[in-house]
Formats: structure tokens, C-alpha cells, sequence
């Protein structure tokens, strides 16, 4: 179903402190803007943001990033997110944008947590995990960067492996039902725990760049 926009959310993009302006600006810069040496690391595609914000959570000693190119999501996000950790940030740019946005070696680890799996063959293009998205991922990942994938879609799951393969992707801890894989450090989206409620398995893995 399509998200209905929410006419407040341009007003409050821009002039929230937890949404960042001109992000272009940063490329290279990342962490001067957090003020630390901690590693970056980036959800593209972070919904509602429950996911990176536990992580934030979790972890005050790594930078996150939250990205979503929908301004009424990204603004439901931030609302959501009150009590924000000082290490989140959001960001409202499309993924397809990124080398515009993140130096070559700047991101220590990328996040794709239940993205679109645009099922038609003629939208292949569309998704996060085709090999176009896989290049520009390896050029801003760190040389020992990783991205991590998690999808309840299997042709989703079976498509990304393929393209990893393409790309020649080392892929590793690949798992068909996560929840029963024995992962104990597994942080849930929204919409994760919702659909492993129903019944749905979770499919997820670790990739490195060649």
C-alpha cells in the first residue's frame, strides 16, 4: 500500500537537528561531523528506524547513519525517535545518490534490513542488492567493511546471492531461518518481529567486497 504523505514532513526535515542538511558536504568528513574516530556505519532503506536506533543504542562507540529516500518516513522516524543516542542521524537521500554522499573506504559496515524485493524481472534494477547498488557499495566500504542483508523474501534472498556471486561478494553466515540459526546478538526491525510472529521465516547473510 502506498504511504500517504504527511504535509508536515517538509517543514520538519528541515528544521530538525536529527535530520542532517546537505549531507554532501560531509563526504570524506563523516567523522569530523560526529567528532569522534569511531566507525560509520549506514542503514539504507531504515523504515520506521527501530532497527538502527537500538543499534545506536547498543553501541555508543560506532556512528550510525539511518538513510530513507521517503521524506514522511524519515519524518515518522524521527518522531518516533525521541530520546535519540547522540551517535543516530537521518538522512533523506535516495540510495542510488550514495558516492554523492560517503567518501571511497568511509563506511565501516552497510545495513539492508527487509528492503523492497521488487519481484517483477523488469524491476530487477530497482533493487538494493543488484550489481549496480553491489559496485557503489564496495567503493565507499572500508576495506575491511561488510554489509549485512536480512529479507523474509526467499526469491529476494536467492537473487541477492546470485548478484554477490556476479560481483565476486565473499558471502558468509548465510542462514534461511535466523531466528533458529542460534544468532544470540540479533537486533529486530518492526517489521521483522511482526512477520516472524506470523510464522515467516528470515533469511540473512554477511558480505565483503572483493
Amino acid at each position: 500500500m502506498r504511504l500517504r504523505r504527511d504535509a508536515r514532513a517538509t517543514l520538519y526535515l528541515e528544521t530538525s537537528d536529527k535530520v542532517i542538511k546537505n549531507p554532501e558536504e560531509n563526504k570524506g568528513l563523516w567523522q569530523n561531523f560526529f567528532g569522534n574516530t569511531n566507525p560509520i556505519h549506514v542503514e539504507f532503506g531504515s523504515g520506521k528506524g527501530g532497527f538502527i536506533t537500538q543499534m545506536a543504542i547498543l553501541n555508543p562507540d560506532i556512528n550510525y547513519i539511518a538513510v530513507e529516500k521517503a521524506e514522511t518516513i524519515v519524518y515518522k522516524a524521527c518522531k518516533k525517535a525521541v530520546d535519540m543516542p547522540a551517535n543516530l542521524y537521518f538522512l533523506y537521500f535516495d540510495v542510488e545518490d550514495c558516492l554523492n554522499i560517503f567518501a571511497d573506504g568511509e563506511v565501516g559496515r552497510i545495513y539492508l534490513n527487509f528492503s523492497d524485493p521488487w519481484p517483477k524481472t523488469r524491476y530487477a534494477k530497482r533493487r538494493l542488492t543488484y550489481r549496480n547498488f553491489l559496485d557503489k557499495y564496495a567503493k565507499i566500504l572500508s576495506s575491511d567493511g561488510e554489509l549485512h542483508f536480512k529479507t523474509d523474501n526467499k526469491g529476494l534472498f536467492a537473487s541477492a546471492i546470485e548478484e554477490f556471486s556476479l560481483r565476486k561478494w565473499l558471502v558468509k553466515n548465510v542462514t534461511l531461518d535466523l531466528h533458529n540459526s542460534g544468532m544470540t546478538d540479533n537486533v529486530m526491525t518492526e517489521y521483522e518481529k511482526k512477520f516472524s510472529e506470523l510464522g515467516f521465516t528470515i533469511n540473512r547473510l554477511e558480505a565483503k567486497a572483493p
